[in-house]
């Protein structure tokens, strides 16, 4: 495996390529060259030679390395594009895609579903406030008009990248709640701990075009799409416990249900 060394001798999640996958290449055998690195490559990928996240190195140095022309990588890398094993990024390269998290459309947090799928969730907290609820937020945790409320807003990591943004709203009950508790630990995690059980949930999946902050604190681009999700969060008494927005990157991300006929 060959990488490309920072100025300090680190060797980063950057510019990998995997040599000992392609001494076998047969440039006069049938099968077209690019068809031969595209898929020598993708088993790099798939059997973790090549991590996610990882940058590759450009098509000019590819080909280079290769011994094919620049046209033959292109279309190697683009081949492994359209399957959605790797992405371009705009000021950033090649780079290939973290496994998407599936989740099913059930009652659960994402800090739940990474740890359930072998992931290594952490957050960052970027916000943690206490303020009076205006009227759609008074209205959504069922509390009165300017009631103390604890406004929160994290990041949310899965092995070391950003997945999500989320945005909560808590009702006065939890003001004690700590920025460093919820860096911590899951909300629902601290939601147990405390002895309280979420039972059911109004919640509604959409998408939107992200603005420029969250595009830089999920590493997009401004503009590109992400999924959202919008739930109000309720306790056995029936009383509401949370009430959060969030976003999702699309290509790390995905909502999952069965569907049952009648």
């Amino acid at each position: 495996m060959t990488t490309t060394h920072s100025a300090d001798g680190a060797v980063p999640l950057d510019r990998v390529w995997p040599d000992e996958f392609f001494t076998d290449l047969d440039h006069n055998c049938p099968v077209p060259l690019y068809y031969q690195v595209s898929t020598r490559l993708e088993r790099a990928i798939c059997d973790g030679d090549i991590p996610a996240g990882a940058r590759l190195e450009n098509e000019v140095a590819i080909a280079q390395r290769l011994g094919v022309s620049r046209a033959t990588a292109r279309r190697s890398i683009q081949a492994l594009v359209d399957k959605g094993l790797l992405v371009r990024r705009r000021g950033i390269g090649t780079q290939v895609v973290q496994g998407q998290v599936p989740r099913p459309l059930e009652l659960s947090s994402l800090y739940d579903e990474l740890k359930d799928t072998d992931h290594a969730p952490a957050t960052r907290v970027l916000l943690h406030e206490v303020l009076p609820a205006t009227g759609p937020i008074a209205e959504r945790l069922r509390v009165p008009e300017g009631d103390d409320v604890l406004h929160i807003r994290r990041l949310r990591t899965s092995d070391g990248g950003p997945v999500a943004i989320l945005e909560n709203y808590l009702p006065g009950g939890f003001l004690d709640l700590s920025a460093g508790e919820l860096a911590a630990q899951g909300l629902y995690q601290l939601f147990r701990a405390r002895g309280v059980a979420i039972r059911v949930a109004n919640q509604a999946v959409s998408a939107r075009l992200v603005d420029a902050e969250e595009a830089d604190l999920l590493g997009i681009a401004s503009g590109d799409p992400v999924l959202t999700m919008e739930r109000i969060a309720f306790d056995d008494p029936g009383d509401v416990v949370e009430y959060g927005t969030h976003c999702y990157r699309p290509d790390l991300y995905a909502f999952e249900t069965t569907l049952v006929a009648k």
